[in-house]
């Protein structure tokens, strides 16, 4: 059976906290969502602001293989006719096949928010989508509130959906606004639609749909039951973005109907993709994609425990419930003091395949991660580092340079808001070496340029390298000020990021330590 999605990460998706889209940015999603299969993109609602304006008219000349846009609007304003609704007009000028019109299904909030009589709403319903179909648009009715409303007052929220389908409507989207409802409550509300509408609801297919939000941390499992109970169309946001705690996440929810349902939700080997565009469509909105989510996180795969790592690769479904390769992720066995020698020797086979997990480097390198992990240090975050360790003990590391020495100075002149960090540092390469003196905004920052600049006359492709994260933990809190603290730096050469750790008493010379390994990571791996 077939599924068809609807991704609205450009309307409902940018509702939610912290989320905001440039039209570039717009565009770039509007490509990844085409790129991964996805059929409709509700695309935000022309007339409601200059951005949402230009994008559409932008996106016209979108060469897109497999999605649609669809433009979102609500019905038309009370006491007017659709044609002279300006709204109702934005929406025309769009220029999409498709609108989204979402109405009141709840009584409650047609007399308590929208303030018109329940009469005059079904009216608005019906001439709304009348008109767009005379007018040649294909119409989704989102049911707004409809299971809130059904379990209120389900005759006047069945009436609202009879309202609609006599109007017209391609779709009739059940929508749980609130993301309250339990997936009972959604299969129940959908055999009452279905038994409303009678055998209507087979004269298109897909014809209902859900539409659920995540304030139960149900809409995934809602969703899922609201297939099971017949909604062929689904709505959701690939990264799960919405308003308040989200929306369907389609990331999670499309591989759960396609692997283990059976559902055919994106075309070909599409699937596959999922993880690369979910990634990028939270880079693009510039927030962390969570590393827990399911499928497409960096932890959906991830096995710390030496017995899970261990079961793991002898049998892969000992401890995943699926191949990671299916959706494009990968299996990560994070390195720790508690990892055991089996993910270690997999981890080091990437670097020599002839490792096994009792060569004498394995047990080495296990016996040297217990003793560092107890000083502080911790590489299941620091891939890039861990990997130069096991290179070290399996002498196959030949150090490409050497700090002779190094100064950090800050200045903060009395009385003066503005403060400057400067940094000095002698480095070794082959015999030679090279001075160099930077200026920062920070004691780290000044230490990176100058380390960088002393380095690129030998290594003229440092100059890609650019440092994207930087955290400090404190390891030993009660020492207070004199605490040993753990440094993670996370850098960029473009398109791959890797992470390094170092630990001291001392804040710059930990950071030193990662930033020593990052630069060597880099020279090493390209």
């Amino acid at each position: 059976m077939n599924i068809e999605i609807l991704d609205t990460t450009l309307r409902d998706g940018i509702q939610g906290e912290g989320i905001s889209f440039s039209v570039q940015d717009r565009l770039s999603v509007v490509r990844a969502l085409d790129e991964l299969g996805i059929p409709w993109i509700e695309a935000g609602n022309p007339g409601s602001n200059p951005k949402d304006t230009e994008f559409f008219s932008l996106a016209a000349s979108l060469k897109l293989e497999q999605a649609k846009l669809c433009a979102f609007g609500a019905t038309r304003k009370p006491g007017i006719k659709s044609a002279d609704d300006p709204q109702i007009k934005g929406l025309l000028e769009a220029g999409t096949e498709a609108v989204s019109i979402f109405g009141k299904s709840w009584d409650f909030h047609v007399k308590e928010v929208l303030r018109v009589s329940v009469e005059e709403n079904l009216a608005m319903i019906a001439e709304t989508i009348e008109y767009l179909r005379a007018e040649g648009r294909m119409v989704f009715f989102d049911a707004e509130h409809f299971f809130d409303g059904w379990k209120a007052n389900p005759s006047y929220a069945l009436a609202a959906l009879k309202t609609a389908f006599k109007a017209g409507a391609d779709r009739i989207v059940l929508c749980d606004t609130n993301g309250g409802s339990f997936p009972e409550e959604i299969v129940a509300g959908i055999s009452a639609v279905k038994t409303a509408l009678g055998s209507g609801v087979e004269r298109t297919v897909p014809f209902l749909g859900i539409h659920s939000h995540d304030d139960a941390g149900l809409a995934i499992a809602a969703s899922i039951a609201a297939v099971e109970a017949g909604c062929s169309h689904v709505q959701g946001t690939l990264a799960g973005f919405g308003e308040r705690c989200g929306n369907t996440c389609l990331a999670a929810l499309i591989p759960s109907l396609q692997i283990k349902q059976g559902y055919s939700c994106l075309p070909g080997e599409k699937l596959e993709r999922i993880t690369e565009l979910t990634r990028l469509v939270a880079e693009v909105a510039n927030v962390p994609l969570p590393s827990s989510m399911p499928y497409v996180g960096y932890s959906a795969f991830s096995h710390k425990g030496g017995m899970h790592s261990d079961g793991v690769l002898k049998a892969s479904r000992s401890f995943e419930h699926i191949d990671p390769v299916l959706v494009g992720n990968e299996r990560n066995l994070l390195m720790s003091e508690v990892g055991g020698r089996s993910a270690i020797a997999d981890r080091a086979r990437k670097i020599d395949s002839a490792i096994t997990r009792d060569h004498p480097a394995i047990r080495a390198v296990a016996k040297k991660l217990k003793a560092m992990e107890a000083a502080g240090w911790a590489f299941e975050g620091a891939d890039a580092s861990f990997e130069l360790l096991l290179r070290r003990e399996l002498g196959l590391h030949k150090a490409l340079f050497t700090i002779l020495a190094y100064r950090v100075m800050s200045e903060h002149p009395t009385g003066q808001s503005i403060a400057c960090s400067h940094a000095w540092v002698k480095v070794l390469v082959d015999g030679q070496d090279e001075i160099a003196a930077a200026e920062g905004n920070g004691p780290v920052h000044a230490l990176d340029v100058a380390l960088r600049r002393a380095l690129q006359r030998f290594y003229p492709s440092l100059e890609q390298i650019r440092l994207t994260d930087y955290k400090v933990r404190v390891i030993d809190g009660g020492a207070a000020t004199a605490a040993k603290v753990r440094v993670l730096i996370e850098s960029s050469g473009g398109h791959h990021t890797w992470t390094t750790v170092g630990v001291s008493d001392d804040i710059i010379d930990a950071s030193r330590t990662a930033l020593v390994d990052s630069i060597e990571y880099k020279l090493i791996t390209g």
